[in-house]
């Protein structure tokens, strides 16, 4: 099969390329921002007509950025995905968000549970899953994502760690921390077992198993690097007032996998202790990390 990863800059798009190559995929066209707009209704049209599978892990990532420049957001995560959807069809797994929902539950979102957005990027995002589904393709949401690419508060907190005695993380926020590594097998994954015929369009929850804090993270990362957890302290969110609003609450349920055969993702703890060596790994330079979780 031909694969095509829009997006296969970013942190996801980069780990869905290596999970095709782990697996042997030598067909896989790794689209990146420059080599294809997903506004431009013609390219992506030319694109995907080539394609088995399309794998759309590109979109607009400034959830504060998004409050004053919404259209341009929803362009990106919303009019672009409904491009996609309507050169892909079936053939098309788009990766969504925890931020489609308003983060006031207090047990795990369903997958079929009610959006309502309370910020710009989830507006957007919710746009694009509509259209993607409205075509009858496959979303994926996943939430509290890092990796070894690019920007992530679990690659802030080790560079903090070396940087600082002490370090405040929020401690009011809830949600499954989810490695990029992993949830890119489980939408590869995905995409075979829809190919072979044993899963069916529609929404799929990708986020680890369990919940906790941005400040329990924090610790579980000190623990994992060798160091003193004590020298992360809980803090609340109104001590880092941002434009855009958080959900409370992002736990996501995962009661559609069990249709198509396959397991969710594991438990959030063991995950991070697997994901930590690529993540300890040196990276190239980075933009400055703008985390409003953290201080």
């Amino acid at each position: 099969m031909r694969w095509l990863v829009t997006g296969a800059g970013g942190m996801l798009g980069q780990d869905l390329c290596a999970v095709l190559a782990e697996a042997g995929e030598a067909d896989v066209v790794p689209a990146t921002r420059a080599a294809l707009d997903i506004t431009d209704a013609a390219a992506v049209r030319e694109a995907v007509a080539g394609a088995d599978l399309v794998l759309n892990a590109a979109g607009w990532t400034d959830v504060d950025g998004a409050e004053t420049a919404e259209d341009a957001a929803t362009a990106v995560n919303g009019h672009a995905a409904r491009l996609l959807a309507e050169a892909a069809g079936d053939r098309l797994f788009h990766i969504s968000t925890d931020y489609v929902f308003d983060g006031l539950a207090t047990a795990p979102y369903a997958e079929d549970a009610q959006p309502a957005p309370i910020n710009a990027y989830g507006r957007g995002k919710l746009v694009g899953e509509r259209a993607v589904l409205e075509a009858g393709g496959f979303v994926v949401r996943t939430a509290w994502l890092y990796g070894a690419h690019g920007r992530n508060f679990v690659r802030t907190m080790l560079r903090l760690s070396a940087e600082r005695e002490t370090v405040d993380v929020v401690a009011d926020q809830e949600g499954p921390p989810t490695w990029s590594h992993a949830l890119a097998g489980q939408v590869v994954a995905l995409a075979r077992a829809a190919a072979a015929g044993r899963a069916t369009p529609g929404v799929y929850h990708g986020t680890a198993g369990g919940q906790t804090s941005w400040y329990g993270l924090a610790r579980a990362v000190f623990a994992e690097a060798g160091l003193d957890p004590a020298r992360v302290r809980p803090t609340t969110s109104d001590r880092f007032p941002r434009p855009a609003r958080r959900p409370t609450y992002s736990v996501l349920g995962h009661d559609r996998w069990a249709a198509t055969g396959m397991l969710p993702l594991p438990d959030w703890r063991p995950m991070l202790a697997r994901a930590m060596p690529a993540l300890r790994q040196p990276a190239g330079a980075r933009a400055p990390d703008r985390n409003p979780r953290i201080r």
